[in-house]
């Protein structure tokens, strides 16, 4: 007998949502009862951001489609219009591949394109990380517009599930899963120090931390100057090595890739890289002593190794943060004062009873039992759900 196979189609834009959808798709991929429909799009197709289309391919992914969408430019006009092509571009694939359900993850612009067409187009949407806070960035309103307009819910936290609820999200639809970034931690088997020094080309010292540093969006003009106290406050620390990650195309993205290679020039035991995909990143957790910046992942993840993140002012704000957080303003003195608390006795030993807010794993297997067997013959017909 044939089996019609529900059509999943999963659009990742960005190495750091492939990294957490990783194990979903596999999960999508090996299924009797789904298929998988991968669209590649964004930073994934563009050399500048490492063309990491070649790490989802050699994860063993076969990539469906793709939808060119990023322009060699930073504005904020070149964003709003790089959207635009992406509304063109997932408007065709979506009408061709007719997918039964769109699965999404997080914040990001082109994530936010594929959503639209998906609406407009009725085919349902299951949207990952929902209800998040992050108030010093334009993602915060993109995460609650795709939010609006998705069927299905699957949040990190209690405190997300009920801020979907506030939303009017129909509360048997929101599912509080945890984060699939977990699960990747509980999965992957993490490098041996002499094999990632081997691949990176860089020699851990008896010091080191991770340097991830995205454009602080709503607050472009300062960006630069808030990357600018973060170099001065590293250039001082020399006896630290250092990782950098690049930044994530998005407004002045640039300037700060340009900034990160002009300091590890003249700065000793820096090293920079475009991508280090999944298991280099999560490997390199396990040997760092931190994560300074103000990535989500120093949030999200890098508490469940029992390591300190200094998260610099307020991109991240008013996320769950686990007893790891160190908060500081973006200025050189604050941010060496908390670089310096990392190697604290005190704060070392504080380290050894963190519980990371976004569970233990399981997301993966709860998502994909969810989007098996749940009905989507009406989930397109919302009600505004009102608390009383």
């Amino acid at each position: 007998m044939v089996i019609n196979k529900r059509k999943i189609c999963i659009v990742t834009g960005s190495r750091a949502e492939y990294g957490l959808l990783r194990p979903l798709i596999d999960n999508i991929k090996n299924s009797d009862q789904l298929k998988l429909i991968l669209i590649v799009t964004g930073m994934h197709l563009s050399p500048e951001f490492g063309l990491t289309i070649s790490e989802i391919e050699n994860d063993g992914f076969m990539v469906t489609d793709k939808v060119e969408m990023l322009l060699s430019s930073d504005t904020p006009s070149s964003i709003s219009k790089s959207i635009g092509l992406g509304l063109i571009g997932f408007s065709d694939k979506f009408n061709f591949y007719k997918p039964d359900l769109l699965v999404i993850l997080g914040d990001r612009y082109e994530i936010f394109a594929a959503a639209i067409s998906a609406l407009i187009s009725c085919i349902p949407i299951a949207h990952i990380h929902g209800g998040e806070s992050t108030e010093g960035a334009i993602d915060e309103s993109i995460r609650h517009s795709i939010t609006k307009m998705s069927n299905l819910h699957f949040v990190a936290a209690k405190k997300y599930q009920q801020r979907v609820i506030q939303l009017g999200e129909t509360p048997e639809n929101i599912f509080n899963v945890g984060s699939l970034g977990i699960d990747n931690i509980n999965k992957i088997k993490p490098l041996s120090k002499n094999k990632l020094q081997n691949l990176l080309d860089f020699e851990f010292g008896s010091k080191n931390l991770m340097i991830t540093f995205h454009p602080v969006t709503l607050e472009l003009d300062s960006s630069a100057n808030q990357f600018q106290e973060l170099l001065d406050a590293l250039f001082e620390l020399e006896d630290i090595s250092l990782i950098f990650t690049m930044p994530n195309s998005d407004s002045n993205s640039r300037i700060i890739m340009q900034m990160i290679e002009e300091f590890c020039k003249e700065r000793k035991n820096s090293k920079h890289y475009k991508s280090l995909g999944q298991l280099n990143y999560l490997s390199c957790l396990n040997y760092v002593d931190g994560v300074v910046g103000n990535s989500s992942s120093g949030l999200i993840e890098v508490p469940s190794f029992k390591k300190a993140t200094v998260n610099i002012g307020n991109r991240q704000k008013g996320r769950l943060k686990a007893k790891s957080i160190i908060e500081c303003s973006p200025d050189k003195n604050s941010i060496i004062k908390a670089i310096n608390k990392i190697y604290t006795k005190d704060f070392k030993k504080q380290l050894e009873s963190v519980v990371n807010p976004y569970g233990n794993g399981g997301a993966c297997e709860t998502i994909t039992k969810i989007i098996t067997e749940i009905k989507l013959d009406d989930i397109l017909k919302k009600n505004f759900y009102d608390i009383l």
